[in-house]
């Protein structure tokens, strides 16, 4: 059992001195020869407290001895051996106590006295220091040393004879009181040691014992806090202690300091520390005092979050320890400042970091000559650090002086936390501002990582710090976080602080080019001096002109780290005694609190109920009260999935006896708890693939599929119709292979060309002439045109003319105004010479240009261009704008390095828009045009189109009462397998590319008061997502078929959700009436605050499919009918196939207000109007044009807007040929109003957006998202 409960606060409590036999012989040794000094012994371990310290009853025992080993403590052990009279500490013996597996006791008495245990002739005061243990395995324990020094008289201690025996001593002697934890509680434990002491000054040796077993003893009964924002408080004599949680699972306790490396250093040596450890340098820290080398250690390994240290890490090293600094591997130590001189001097390539004087230097010289952090992301660090208020008496200078203990450590508690936070966005943001591009060089799909890439997008001075570091464990681990689309710290603030033109490209996937407003950026700064980068501009807002923290500027970033306000819970008084009884006592009060907290919080903040279920099932689970443990684990998983604990709920299942079985079987929850437990475990486990690949080019000829793997790993495009192309024009003529010498040449023509172009220096003048967000991606040699002589530019808009000696900018034509392309002859002497002919919409001249041997090239690039413009301003989709641009570099690539006579046709072959162009006339009827807003690419990123199973729209407003800030309108795409695409519907820029919601298909989505999504999937699980952190925690388990819909009355509410503004912790979820149906015929209606089953109805018919709420009756859609039917379960209407249309219903309408049901049918291409007064027979059929069958309905004002499925069934995959249709029908005169060209495949999904756009979805050979005007 002890292996899956989670941890107590104590581990162990450890008393380490030198024997009472050792400190008898040097009591006769001052005796004979005068008291030294100092005097050195070899401390021993005298004490090992560990839990249990109370004993279940014998019967309970027995009961559950077959399910796991208690540990004994090793003072109950050695009792049951020695006689009664031995009541002195216990020696030797170490070898025989059973204690945690973790804990080292031979190196145990070396730490808590690193500088060894000293006899001394006066008194000292009392000292304190902290230990981190680390296994093989990399798990790491902590502890708390405090080190203090007691009498010593003749075979004795002085404590055996009172306090009055300290003014006769002449010797003390130290003994040490350590208190390991699995959990970094530095402060807390400090805090509880303190309270000990007090006790120990006053206490006789015979008192002693008992005095630590009682201090160990309470502490096991404190639980640590489950993560998230819920702290500890319990009272300790005469302090009241706080337990910090974890910001999440997956982050360590924060319960230190962090402001104090900003005392000790400077910023430039705080970043050269930093610098070091990510380069996995050998480093030593050195201090002369002990306390001081484990708080700064821990908090410069917090610095690198979300990278993790890999390499071995010990931050105290006793004196008989430095040999551990041969290692000839990387690590992280500390040693005490009068060793540091023998440590340079006998030891080379080691940092040396002395925390006492703020300096850095390596054993071979007094200076640091490591590769730094990159300058514009240290000088960003260096400006925001300035800006700290690192000192806590200034920040009380207009305080009054406070006169309660407890009030002012409080205070400063809350200092701490707000400083902690600060320091850790900082932090956070010099490692953002180091690795933001590293996601823009990895393929997801094959999980590969171009570093060779990665680092020619550096700057030079930055490319030995980056070539260091990518070789590094610590950049590996990270690498593993990012390829698993891991949504952390990191991710957040680099989603948050992209720049508006890197948001603008994360839409289309475009190759890489520097932008008119980045070579502009770039000068700047070169001009100023400033050492500011191109990626500098991608920071947290204003970097260069406030030198004041600016996070909350941006919504997302306040919610970066973990939030300023948290509760706190206090746990109740301690027992006075430490009997059975006594302890269960303490755990039903504990039990008691916890079910009052759970009330106050149900139906206001889920977050806290999630905590309060796993604390009181958790100590439920100590009283083996294993049924209400149960029910408070199934409650958590309901309401926060990522605290589950998996293992101690599979251990209490597992520990059921048999009338404990039969009870739960008889609790649908319960039973449906075991029942999920007990599938899972018969799974076969899967592994996480964690594998990182380094890019390497192919060394054997590439079949088709390899070649995709190939061309996708290397970056160049993801797109696989596209690289099918690639293929067959490399493969042209030849066996269908590519050669790997061939792919090596196209590889480098290819990043040749990419280079060219980003070092291209255009004049200024230039620049001033082109947009924001164009490149250059093609530039021609130096030819003869109409215009004068010249190099013609390509960019993604038009063609330009730079002309040459003055330097000139003559636009050629944009591609949109293009008429006609066309090959000629122009004369020269007696010879003529091929030339390109554009022939330009308002203007009469045609430009040519003598373009020689690059006509042919040109001709193509022009056309495929051209082509690629109409469809994109045809369709309203940017995207095949990009994708012609990608077509026309391949092109290039192909010619460049393909040696065969006419290459030009093997280029031919990916013009695929100009194809288009010639196979099918690209016409837009002008109703879809007029009606088209645009179009958006959910699947971007993505090797191949989704289908969109689901929309779902969900309108902006004040994130908070009291906040200025404003929460965007947001647009939720359920694609295929359970990925989750978010959009914000303000610029249609995405913002999530992928949230995995399980890995079924999902079928409905519903949004409720801007704080949560509830998302119905095949698996029969409704996953509810968070709108803030965009992450799924909670799950609803009680349907037993795929949920099909979800629906919610919001009739009381004064026009939904729209209107109800409220702060994230008082969500006002108590008059929604939510429900969801399942394909079985199952309705369920959901407390939502709660998440409870409130009723559950049952509806027989062929298929359920969907539900609605009209006027406070449910209508539902099954496969044979649609029944309308009382909230109580009672049918008052039921609407019957027909049966002469085939295949079965798939939508429906109602229009309360006319008396009308409008529905579809899934294999006909008709509606009916029905009246709701005689539902016998449909008052009207409805033929609709071109439409084999109906996918979806929506009512938007007093239209209804129809989603069809064509009768062609040649769809081609975006073959531009849009024979899907949305049709939009008049509700008054049943007539179809509008026929809107929509997709290239049928439409799946509609929803409407504040009843002003409408916007469809489509199946996998289209894929696309089309906004619609609504008139």
């Amino acid at each position: 059992m002890a292996d899956h409960l989670p941890p107590v606060l104590l581990e162990a409590c450890v008393v380490l001195g030198a024997s009472s036999d050792k400190l008898s012989e040097v009591y006769q040794a001052m005796n004979s020869n005068g008291s030294p000094e100092h005097l050195l012994l070899d401390p021993e371990v005298l004490y090992i407290l560990a839990p249990p310290f109370v004993s279940r009853p014998r019967a309970e025992s027995e009961a559950v001895r077959p399910h796991g080993k208690r540990r004994r403590s090793f003072l109950q052990k050695k009792r049951k051996q020695l006689p009664p009279a031995a009541a002195s500490p216990i020696q030797g013996g170490r070898e025989e106590a059973s204690v945690p597996k973790d804990i080292d006791l031979m190196a145990l008495p070396q730490l808590c006295f690193p500088g060894g245990l000293q006899v001394t002739n006066e008194q000292k005061d009392e000292q304190f220091h902290f230990l981190v243990f680390t296994d093989v395995f990399g798990n790491k324990t902590h502890g708390v040393v405090m080190q203090c020094y007691r009498p010593i008289l003749e075979g004795t201690s002085a404590l055996q004879e009172g306090v009055g025996a300290l003014k006769s001593s002449k010797l003390f002697s130290a003994y040490s009181f350590c208190v390991i934890s699995k959990y970094p509680y530095f402060t807390a434990l400090k805090d509880c040691l303190s309270c000990l002491l007090i006790q120990l000054r006053t206490c006789h040796l015979s008192d002693m014992e008992e005095k630590v077993k009682e201090f160990a003893a309470k502490l096991a009964l404190v639980p640590i806090p489950p993560p998230g924002r819920l702290h500890l408080m319990f009272t300790l004599c005469p302090l009241t202690i706080v337990l910090p949680s974890r910001e999440d699972k997956d982050h360590p306790v924060i319960d230190l300091d962090l402001h104090l490396p900003f005392f000790c250093f400077r910023p430039q040596q705080l970043l050269q520390g930093l610098s070091c450890l990510l380069q996995e340098q050998r480093v030593v820290l050195f201090s002369a005092d002990w306390a001081r080398l484990t708080l700064v250690a821990e908090s410069f390994l917090l610095f690198l979050q979300p990278l993790s240290w890999q390499q071995p890490y010990v931050p105290v090293l006793a004196r008989g320890m430095l040999d551990f600094l041969m290692a000839p591997t990387a690590f992280l130590m500390g040693c005490h400042l009068s060793h540091f001189e023998e440590v340079a001097s006998e030891t080379d390539d080691l940092v040396l970091i002395n925390i006492d004087n703020g300096s850095v230097s390596t054993s071979c010289s007094e200076t640091l000559g490591l590769p730094e952090i990159p300058p514009a992301a240290a000088d960003c660090f260096t400006k925001r650090s300035q800006t700290l208020q690192i000192n806590f008496d200034l920040s009380q200078c207009n305080r009054a002086s406070c006169t309660d203990i407890s009030e002012q450590r409080a205070q400063r508690r809350a200092w701490q936390h707000k400083l902690n936070l600060d320091i850790q966005r900082i932090t956070l943001e010099l490692i953002v501002n180091i690795f933001r591009d590293v996601s823009n060089h990895l393929n997801y799909e094959h999980r590969v990582f171009n570093s060779e890439e990665f680092l020619k997008t550096r700057e030079p001075s930055e490319q030995l710090f980056y070539k260091q570091v990518l070789e590094t464990h610590i950049f590996h681990s990270f690498l593993k976080d990012r390829l698993h689309r891991k949504m952390d710290n990191f991710a957040r603030m680099e989603l948050s602080t992209r720049s508006e033109i890197h948001r603008m490209k994360a839409m289309v996937e475009v190759p890489r080019r520097r932008t008119m407003q980045e070579i502009q950026a770039r000068r700047k700064s070169s001009i100023s001096g400033s050492a500011t980068s191109k990626r500098l501009g991608m920071s947290l807002p204003d970097l260069g002109h406030d030198n004041t923290l600016s996070f909350q500027r941006n919504t997302m970033l306040s919610r970066i780290i973990m939030s300023d306000s948290a509760s706190v819970f206090r746990l109740p008084d301690f027992p006075a005694s430490l009997s059975f009884c006594s302890v269960q006592s303490y755990y039903r009060k504990l039990i008691q609190l916890l079910g009052k907290a759970i009330f106050s919080v149900q139906k206001e903040d889920s977050m806290l109920l999630a905590r309060f279920y796993y604390l009181r099932g958790f100590i439920n689970t100590l009283c083996w009260r294993r049924l209400d443990a149960l029910g408070d684990f199934q409650n958590l998983n309901k309401t926060d999935t990522a605290i589950f604990p998996t293992q101690l709920v599979t251990w209490l299942v597992d520990s059921l006896h048999r009338d404990e079985r039969q009870q739960a079987d008889r609790r649908p929850e319960l039973k449906r708890l075991i029942l999920r437990v007990e599938t899972d475990n018969e799974k076969p486990s899967v592994q996480p693939d964690d594998h990182v690949k380094k890019f390497e080019l192919p060394r054997k000829h590439l079949h088709q599929e390899e070649f995709v793997r190939c061309v996708q790993e290397c970056g160049i495009v993801k797109d696989v119709a596209t690289i099918h192309r690639l293929f067959d024009a490399l493969t042209n003529g030849q066996p269908k292979q590519v050669d790997p010498k061939l792919f090596r040449v196209f590889y480098t023509f290819w990043k040749e060309t990419e280079a060219e172009a980003q070092d291209f220096n255009l004049p200024s003048e230039v620049i001033e002439h082109l947009d924001n967000s164009e490149c250059v991606y093609k530039l021609s040699s130096c030819v003869k045109t109409s215009l004068g002589v010249g190099k013609i530019a390509m960019t993604q808009k038009r063609l330009v003319l730079l002309t040459v000696g003055r330097q000139a900018f003559l636009e050629i034509t944009k591609f949109r105004d293009i008429q006609e392309v066309k090959i000629a002859t122009a004369p020269f002497l007696l010879l003529r010479i091929p030339s390109l002919r554009i022939q330009t919409s308002g203007r009469v001249e045609v430009f040519e240009a003598n373009l020689k041997t690059e006509t042919e090239l040109w001709n193509l690039v022009v056309k495929e261009m051209w082509a690629g413009r109409k469809m994109a301003d045809l369709h309203k989709d940017p995207q095949y704008i990009t994708e012609a641009l990608t077509n026309v570099l391949l092109m290039d690539a192909v010619m460049g390095c393909l040696q065969t006579q006419r290459p030009i046709i093997a280029a031919s072959k990916l013009a695929y828009f100009d194809k288009i162009k010639h196979e099918a006339p690209m016409m837009v009827p002008k109703t879809t045009s007029e009606t088209l807003k645009h179009r958006i690419n959910p699947s971007l990123g993505l090797a191949e189109p989704q289908t969109v199973h689901v929309l779902l729209y969900t309108p902006g407003q004040l994130t908070c009462n009291d906040s200025k800030s404003v929460m965007n309108p947001k647009l939720w795409v359920a694609l295929s397998g359970g990925k989750v695409v978010v959009f914000d519907a303000a610029s249609w820029s995405m913002l999530q590319d992928c949230i995995q919601v399980g890995a079924s298909q999902l079928n409905c989505m519903l949004g409720l008061v801007q704080e949560q999504v509830w998302i119905g999937s095949q698996d029969s699980v409704i996953y509810i997502l968070d709108t803030h952190s965009m992450s799924c925690n909670k799950q609803l388990t009680e349907h037993r078929q795929e949920v099909t819909g979800l629906t919610v009355d919001l009739r009381d509410q004064h026009n939904g959700y729209r209107d109800v503004i409220l702060s994230r912790q008082h969500v006002n979820l108590i008059n929604q009436q939510t429900y969801s149906c399942s394909c079985d015929g199952t309705i369920l209606q959901w407390d939502t605050a709660s998440l409870k089953v409130k009723r559950q109805l049952h509806l027989s018919c062929e298929r359920l499919s969907s539900i609605q709420i009209y006027d406070g009756t449910l209508w539902c859609c099954g496969g044979d009918c649609i029944v309308e039917m009382k909230k109580s379960g009672t049918p008052q209407r039921r609407v019957e196939l027909l049966d002469e249309v085939p295949g079965s219903f798939s939508s429906f309408i109602v229009i309360p207000e006319r008396g009308q049901v409008w529905t579809g049918w899934a294999n006909s291409g008709e509606l009916c109007l029905w009246h709701t007064n005689n539902h016998t027979r449909p008052s009207k059929r409805i033929s609709l044009p071109s439409c084999s069958g109906v996918t979806c309905m929506i009512r938007v004002k007093d239209q209804i807007w129809v989603g069809c499925r064509g009768r062609s069934g040649i769809e081609g995959p975006c073959d531009g040929q849009l024979r899907n249709q949305v049709l939009v029908m008049d509700a008054e005169s049943h007539a179809v109003a509008k026929e809107l060209q929509a997709h290239s495949d049928s439409i799946q999904t509609l929803c409407s957006a504040e009843d002003r756009y409408v916007l469809s979805g489509s199946a996998c050979r289209d894929g696309k998202i089309a906004i619609w005007k609504v008139e």
